[in-house]
């Protein structure tokens, strides 16, 4: 597949339920959902998340065949409102943030264990008994995150300033590459997802993705696209760079054991390194320049960092109850 293809918007989702239907059929043209069917569809369910998916990939690459003056269309935003309301609330509920502060709420997050006794961590699994069909359905769900990696982070650079600006535009440069397009990081997903004979096309797998996958991306967008927000976006970004290096030193050591290439291998490996300098300059200049200039967004940044963890914990005992079972984690092949 050419880099032309591959970038190509992708075709809308399969509808799940009544709210993602009626999202497809105002991108289609028909009249946009005045009043959605929301009260009986769970926040972190698989309809309200693929309609929150589908919206708000509008601000991303769109879709084939839905115009792109769509996405500031008032009645789609007013829709897709209704629906971070209602995962935002269920967030906020489920997610504590008194009693802490930014800095402790990461200190918890480098209590980086040598095993894994409650069974609850994916990288561990996949180091000591995953097998290969396992790290691949793990990329394929992983390619809604990583083939837009570092975009959704970028909306808040305007939206800070001084040191936590310059230590976020850093680390940013990192991501996309310091210059050189192959080096992007979405590139090295890419490239991994080719050694692992995967579908490398934007969005290819987001049917088969569960509601659990979907939430952790929309999450990332939910935060990026709001500046009153801008807070759980720093302490989203500040948990995935805290976390990255010894969870990607086990999936490298996967990949090592199943046979994969050195592609797949290297976009983990490229991670121990590069995460483990991002962490701290995410700590020292982007959490701690943040909370220097806007020392009331202290409790949003807990929420970003906590809110990030309460999802990929749903995730990961998703993934972990099916490979346990000898199933798949996917909805379909």
């Amino acid at each position: 597949m050419t880099s032309a293809t591959r970038h190509r918007p992708p075709p809308l989702p399969t509808p799940r339920g009544p709210l993602s239907t009626a999202v497809r059929a105002a991108l289609l043209g028909a009249p946009p959902p005045a009043n959605i069917p929301i009260a009986a569809s769970p926040a972190y369910g698989d309809d309200l998340q693929l309609a929150l998916y589908t919206l708000y990939e509008l601000h991303y690459r769109g879709f084939r065949d839905v115009p792109d003056t769509l996405e500031w269309d008032s009645a789609l935003l007013a829709c897709r409102a209704t629906l971070e309301d209602r995962f935002l609330t269920a967030l906020r509920e489920d997610v504590p943030t008194t009693g802490t502060t930014a800095t402790a709420a990461l200190d918890e997050l480098q209590v980086e264990p040598t095993a894994d006794p409650d069974g609850t961590s994916v990288s561990f699994f996949l180091r000591d008994e995953g097998t290969l069909d396992q790290l691949r359905e793990y990329a394929a769900l992983r390619s809604l995150y990583h083939l837009k990696e570092a975009d959704p982070h970028a909306w808040v650079i305007p939206r800070l300033r001084g040191r936590a600006k310059a230590g976020m535009v850093a680390v940013e440069f990192d991501e996309f590459g310091a210059g050189r397009p192959d080096e992007i990081h979405a590139e090295l997903f890419a490239d991994l997802m080719t050694d692992l004979k995967l579908e490398t096309a934007y969005g290819h797998y987001v049917d088969a993705a569960p509601a659990e996958a979907l939430a952790t991306v929309n999450l990332m967008s939910l935060f990026g696209l709001h500046r009153a927000l801008r807070g759980a976006l720093i302490g989203h970004f500040a948990a995935v760079e805290v976390t990255s290096s010894p969870g990607s030193r086990r999936l490298a050591e996967a990949l090592r054991r199943v046979g994969a290439g050195p592609a797949a291998v290297r976009f983990y490996t490229e991670h121990v390194e590069a995460d483990a300098v991002h962490e701290q300059v995410v700590r020292r200049d982007v959490v701690a320049g943040l909370l220097e200039s806007e020392p009331e967004l202290e409790a949003d940044v807990v929420f970003g960092v906590r809110a990030t963890t309460y999802l990929e914990e749903r995730l990961a005992a998703r993934l972990l109850e099916a490979w346990r079972q000898g199933a798949t984690a996917l909805r379909g092949p």
